[in-house]
């Protein structure tokens, strides 16, 4: 406007230069429009201040109004964590008349600072926090509604079981017919009844086999009962000369039906290789087991003995070199099984190798008369060499464990493409991938005892060493402890097998020799015995000395001796630093599942586990919770 302005005085001045009158008349009319347009610009001025000052009250009332009565509370605090501001909603959300001076620790005991959002529940409502630490700030939103119908959501997810019916066909040797029908009749309609009052529709696959489908409360349910159908079934079959059990697979896990139906049936497995009379519950990312209070019944046939010995043979033939590994700190078990796959691997014209660490005092007999033996001796190798020596036509054979971790070197198993695993333990959640041939039988004795099946049924005939012979029945020795547990009548015909084949006894004999330090170590530990809950003896021994592995299970094995104890557990150091818990029953507790939750494994009536970085204080703290868990729920009882 100025500048217009100012242009227009020149074009007045301009033509003042030839026409004074015309010029006297524009710059009238200048000034009376530059006297409206100052008006104008006045009014202006003065309409836009009222504007922006009414639009100001207007916006601090909606600011106002918006913080009063919008659905989610802000709390401001000062640097002594006291309430210093709130809005309405916290007020009307806690229900309380003055908030301010008030420790947000006491008004919302549950909140954390965390600056991630976390959710609490305040007087039957959920909020969802969110919390600016540097604004010293938290915001609530409520999200009642979405969490009710979150939990609704997981309540009527669909979950899939299937149920085995164990030794089905088996069942009822000694009765007659009707008999028979009426105990399988029973057993049914026990597992009807049992479905009808957990709402699980539940239809017939097999003679033996059930599908399960139900919700998810259902299987909280079942979970909180600890699937009491397992005790069911064993009490009514229990007088039997082979009662029947039931084995189930639960997963909750799965992109889609199939998969869950899939995931199903591999847990049914994983029970059925723990020995079965017990359910596996695949649940995220861990399988949970409920029920395997009694041992796994021993197969009266050994038609399985013959296929896996076959097929074993066949994968030899098909290797161009076989590496036969066990476990870490490996027992007599695992090296004499070793050397009867050996032996298996040298009747199939294969060339076989047995990877081997460092000795131990439960070997040491042993590995001397391997180093004696010129033959034997050039078939051991060290973690390292094995390595070297694997390729893409490597046959590896895992005997005496089936998870990975424990191996004596767990990269071997990673990069061997073909596995085979021999065991005797119940299967845990860790497990071989994609095994080509898995003779995995929890009712043997030892895996010596399951290897010398096998040699029985290989194709050329039989001609077996002295050493052979007799590792394999020092590891059925050693594992049954001198026959006295875990021997069935399999277990006497292997050892009458190996005694037929030259096994030395008095060798033996030698093998399981102890030097005295080890005796009297194991006393020592022995001596610090506490017996809890009136059945449980617990030992521990000292933190400043180190004890070999072998100590701790005997010391574990001597404590079950002992009259009024059920199980026993033994805590010490070994000489790798990490601490290592050895556990035995009578059977009446289930050991396995106690070590499992400490993160080992084993079978029902002996078990171990092992921790690295903590005190052994802490480990008998750890098991104290697991003990005390069990005993207030009675799980393993």
């Amino acid at each position: 406007m100025v500048f217009a302005m100012c242009f227009s005085l020149i074009l007045i001045a301009l033509l003042g230069i030839y026409r004074w009158q015309y010029a006297l008349v524009a710059l009238l009319v200048f000034f009376l429009l530059a006297y409206v347009l100052v008006r104008a610009e006045q009014q202006f001025r003065t309409d836009f201040i009222d504007y922006v000052e009414t639009l100001s009250q207007r916006v601090k009332g909606a600011h106002q109004a918006a913080m009063g009565g919008m659905p989610l509370g802000i709390l401001l605090y000062d640097r002594e964590n006291r309430v210093a501001w709130h809005n309405p909603f916290i007020k009307e959300m806690t229900k309380a008349e003055s908030l301010v001076g008030v420790p947000v620790s006491e008004l919302f005991p549950a909140l954390s600072e965390a600056a991630q959002p976390q959710k609490i529940e305040v007087e039957g409502h959920v909020f969802e926090v969110i919390h600016q630490a540097e604004e010293r700030l938290y915001f609530f939103r409520d999200i009642t509604r979405l969490e009710r119908l979150r939990e609704r959501y997981e309540r009527e997810q669909s979950v899939i079981g299937v149920l085995h019916m164990d030794n089905f066909d088996e069942a009822g040797v000694g009765l007659d017919e009707q008999e028979r029908t009426l105990l399988l009749s029973d057993v049914i309609s026990a597992v009807t009844r049992w479905s009808q009052t957990n709402e699980i529709s539940l239809r017939r696959l097999d003679s033996d086999k059930f599908f399960m489908v139900m919700k998810r409360e259902s299987l909280e349910r079942l979970k909180k009962n600890r699937f009491d159908i397992l005790d069911v079934v064993r009490d009514m079959t229990r007088q039997i000369k082979i009662p029947i059990t039931l084995s189930i697979g639960v997963a909750t896990t799965g992109a889609n039906m199939v998969e869950q139906t899939h995931a199903a049936e591999a847990a049914l497995d994983i029970a059925l290789a723990r020995g079965g009379d017990q359910a596996a519950l695949q649940d995220g990312d861990r399988v949970v087991f409920f029920g395997g209070k009694t041992n796994a019944v021993e197969k009266r046939t050994r038609v399985r003995a013959r296929v896996i010995s076959h097929a074993l043979s066949n994968l030899i033939k098909d290797s161009e070199q076989v590496i036969i590994m066990g476990h870490v700190q490996p027992d007599m078990d695992a090296l004499g099984s070793a050397i009867g796959v050996l032996k298996a691997v040298e009747l199939a014209n294969g060339k076989g190798y047995i990877v081997l660490g460092e000795s131990n005092p439960s070997i040491a007999g042993l590995v001397n008369v391997i180093n004696r033996s010129e033959v034997l001796r050039e078939r051991v190798l060290s973690p390292e060499r094995a390595l070297q020596k694997v390729n893409a036509n490597t046959l590896l054979i895992l005997v005496d464990t089936h998870k990975p971790s424990l191996t004596i070197e767990p990269k071997l198993v990673d990069r061997s493409q073909r596995v085979v695993v021999i065991d005797h333990h119940r299967r845990g959640e860790e497990f071989v991938r994609d095994p080509v041939l898995v003779y995995l039988e929890p009712y043997a004795s030892s895996t010596s005892e399951l290897v010398t099946e096998l040699l029985q049924y290989q194709e050329r005939r039989l001609n077996l060493g002295k050493v052979e012979t007799t590792a394999l029945l020092a590891g059925i020795v050693v594992d049954t402890k001198s026959f006295a547990y875990r021997s069935g009548s399999r277990t006497f015909e292997a050892a009458s097998f190996l005694r037929r084949h030259g096994a030395d006894l008095a060798m033996v004999q030698s093998l399981l020799q102890e030097d005295l330090d080890r005796f009297v170590k194991r006393a020592e530990i022995v001596k610090n015995t506490e017996v809890v809950y009136d059945k449980m003896a617990i030992a521990v021994g000292e933190e400043t000395e180190t004890y070999d592995q072998l100590v701790i299970a005997q010391a574990a094995d001597t404590l079950l001796n002992m009259k009024g104890v059920g199980a026993s557990f033994v805590i010490g150091k070994r000489e790798d630093g990490k601490v290592s818990i050895s556990a035995r029953s009578q059977g009446e507790m289930n050991v396995q599942v106690i070590m499992e939750e400490l993160g080992g494994g084993g079978h029902l009536t002996h078990a171990a586990t092992q921790f690295e970085g903590i005190s052994i204080d802490e480990a008998r703290s750890r098991l104290m919770d697991v003990l005390r868990q069990i005993e207030e729920g009675g799980d393993a009882e």
